[in-house]
């Protein structure tokens, strides 16, 4: 696992999930701008249940297959039978407890909505054993044609239906159609198809360090969609509808870059399990560039979020953009909670993970409820509250397995922090010379680049340094970058 590799297949990742997000943001503006508020948050209510019964369907089974040393055509079968059985029952379940989940809701038309999106946890279960092949070969550039085919023809469907007044059938059919070509497309260009091999001894193997995973990610999933859940219940759709929406555009920035380098650290992580002082380069390097390129962006967002929104998705969504802000503050500390949890699976100490998620939960169920009567900003505030708190204690084991103590981190990224901040006041000022709104923002994003990047320069911030001397690197090499070996 070369530095070539690593960057290389960082650099597919981000491609995968830039274009994909990058399509798929345009597609929420357009499919936003035409559907009501309701209507999002409806399918908000109904993607919880579905992402709660993936998670069960998965098992933790698919991370162990990428954490473990040495891995075979009876490890990956035995496992895509498993997640498969496992994904029938979980559909029927959802399929028989979906009127009662709608008339919870007080929602009727939620009934059909559920029982027809649950469909994809079948596509996401046929794709799940390909995407960690992909993941242990580093071979992610195969994901991009996937992912980009996927999301630009189920797009234009979606559009097209919402355009013809299908209202919520729009975002069900797109969702749908993005899935299917995905796991189509992805059968097609990774070469694993599952053989007639079954063994409960390779199961149970991987299970003991997967079963804390699947606890540690239920119990996340669990907790990372309650919000919603009680907002959709307690208050409205409507106001679901905002919250999601204010959460989605730095979702979707940082889900971009944190996603990328978290699929790409992991398998590189792993490979290094027997060397700590390599993991803790790694794990220093990711922290460092990911908090150097996240920080502006996520300032730079609150910043400009009211015009945003008004020139994107027109003035009904405005009390979306509190939301936004808040979300900004809580998706900026992404990347510090990424690289000490990929070191401590990488590790192999599954079972810190999970006491770490059971503690932040506890802690973030406390606050939640300590909120819950103030409002659904306040419950927004508590978001950040208690991501402040997980960066801590997400940090703290690193200190006896790594060496990296959290005093360390914190000093690692303070100076992207405070430029990020600098240029964040300046570039807010730009609002008091009353241009129009598209100019105002035009002038800010070039205001914010210009000085930020002015900024990492005359202090020589190292990752600034880092990042430069990388891609000059990267344009110098003529040949192609070796493939690992599958397996």
């Amino acid at each position: 696992m070369t530095k070539s590799i690593i960057i290389s297949s960082l650099l597919w990742k981000l491609l995968e999930r830039g274009g994909t997000q990058g399509v798929q943001f345009i597609v929420m503006i357009i499919l936003a701008r035409m559907l009501l508020p309701e209507e999002f948050g409806l399918i908000v209510l109904v993607s919880i249940f579905i992402t709660i019964a993936g998670v069960i369907a998965q098992s933790g089974f698919n991370t162990a297959l990428i954490q473990k040393k040495k891995v075979d055509e009876i490890d990956f079968s035995s496992v895509f039978y498993l997640n498969l059985f496992v994904t029938i029952i979980l559909y029927v379940i959802l399929y028989i407890s979906a009127p009662y989940i709608a008339s919870f809701f007080d929602h009727p038309q939620l009934t059909l909505v559920l029982r027809i999106l649950s469909l994809t946890l079948f596509f996401s279960t046929f794709n799940s054993i390909q995407n960690a092949v992909i993941a242990r070969n580093m071979q992610f550039k195969k994901l991009f044609v996937s992912s980009l085919g996927g999301v630009v023809i189920s797009g234009i469907v979606g559009i097209a239906m919402a355009y013809a007044n299908f209202g919520i059938w729009s975002l069900v059919v797109q969702q749908l159609t993005n899935q299917l070509i995905f796991t189509a497309t992805l059968w097609y260009t990774v070469k694993w198809k599952p053989q007639l091999f079954f063994s409960i001894e390779r199961l149970i193997s991987l299970f003991s360090f997967g079963w804390k995973l699947l606890a540690s990610a239920l119990i996340d999933t669990i907790y990372s969609n309650i919000r919603s859940l009680l907002i959709g219940k307690m208050f409205s759709p409507v106001m679901l509808g905002f919250y999601n929406r204010g959460e989605q555009f730095p979702s979707i920035l940082i889900g971009n870059i944190n996603g990328s380098i978290q699929s790409v650290i992991f398998p590189a992580l792993s490979s290094q399990q027997d060397n700590k002082q390599r993991i803790k380069e790694m794990v220093r390097r990711s922290i460092v560039t990911s908090s150097f390129i996240v920080f502006p962006m996520m300032i730079g967002l609150a910043v400009i979020a009211e015009p945003l929104v008004k020139i994107m998705l027109t003035e009904k969504w405005l009390p979306a953009v509190p939301f936004l802000q808040i979300f900004c503050a809580v998706y900026a500390l992404w990347p510090l909670h990424t690289a000490n949890l990929q070191a401590i699976n990488a590790l192999g100490r599954s079972d810190i993970f999970l006491k770490l998620e059971i503690i932040k939960k506890i802690i973030g169920l406390g606050i939640l409820l300590i909120g819950i009567p103030f409002g659904v900003h306040a419950m927004a505030i508590g978001s950040f509250v208690g991501g402040i708190i997980a960066v801590f204690l997400n940090a703290y084991p690193n200190l006896t397995l790594l060496n990296y103590s959290v005093k360390e981190q914190w000093k690692d990224i303070m100076p992207s922090l405070l430029i990020a901040l600098t240029m964040g006041a300046i570039v807010f000022s730009v609002q008091w010379l009353r241009l129009s709104e598209g100019v105002t923002i035009c002038m800010q994003i070039l205001a914010g680049i210009t000085i930020y990047v002015g900024l990492a320069k005359a202090f020589r911030l190292e990752c600034y340094i880092y990042l430069i001397l990388t891609m000059k690197d990267i344009l110098k090499r003529n040949k192609k970058i070796p493939t690992a070996e599958v397996y």
